[in-house]
């Protein structure tokens, strides 16, 4: 592999790493005393409590990883491409994390058992807030989006991706991490986001 591929697989993932952790908490910091709404609907109060799902909230982060991974090594304009809609993306986020700040409530959860330990280790280190879009829905989208068009990706894993981003989209929901609203607006801006960035690579290239 040439080294310029080797740095571009290992700097790419690692950019968009440091981007999302200076919007999640940059955010968070700017927004801690302002006043948070709550978006849950009576159709998120109809889903289900699961909380054996936090391992599909935790597990995506191999998924993510391995993703992005794939993304980074591919050709240098489709790379560019993934990881510019990735920035994008998360600062729109931060845009309606600090206009819009929003919460929701959590349910009570049980002491005992290994998925109720760590569903209330998430909630301790996770404070309910920057919600809206959900960036755990909002990555994995992009997982999907990174690989569903490759031809030199297998089709199983294609498969894989998208299966595992709609669990991770479920997964948000069922442990009352996110609402309805917030895993539709993590999907609809992935989605627009990778368009824009295309678009603009389209029109430079003219």
């Amino acid at each position: 592999m040439p080294k310029s591929k080797i740095v571009r697989t290992l700097l790419l993932p690692l950019a968009a790493l440091v981007w999302n952790q200076l919007i999640y908490y940059g955010a968070n910091r700017l927004t801690q005393n302002r006043l948070h709404y709550d978006w849950t609907s009576s159709l998120d109060r109809l889903l289900p409590f699961l909380p054996w799902t936090v391992s599909i909230y935790f597990g995506c982060y191999i998924f993510w990883t391995i993703n992005y991974l794939l993304s980074a090594r591919q050709e240098r304009e489709l790379a560019y491409r993934f990881f510019l809609t990735d920035f994008l993306a998360k600062a729109i986020c931060f845009a309606c994390f600090v206009l819009l700040p929003t919460t929701n409530t959590r349910p009570p959860v049980a002491d005992n058992g290994l998925w109720n330990t760590l569903l209330k280790f998430l909630y301790q280190i996770d404070v309910p807030s920057n919600l809206f879009p959900s960036i755990h829905c909002l990555v994995s989208w992009l997982c999907w989006i990174a690989v569903r068009k490759r031809k030199d990706i297998a089709s199983w894993y294609k498969w894989f991706s998208l299966l595992m981003a709609l669990a991770v989209c479920i997964s948000t929901l069922t442990i009352r991490q996110h609402v309805i609203t917030d895993v539709i607006g993590g999907i609809v801006l992935a989605e627009f986001s990778y368009r824009i960035v295309a678009f603009k690579q389209h029109i430079c290239k003219r």
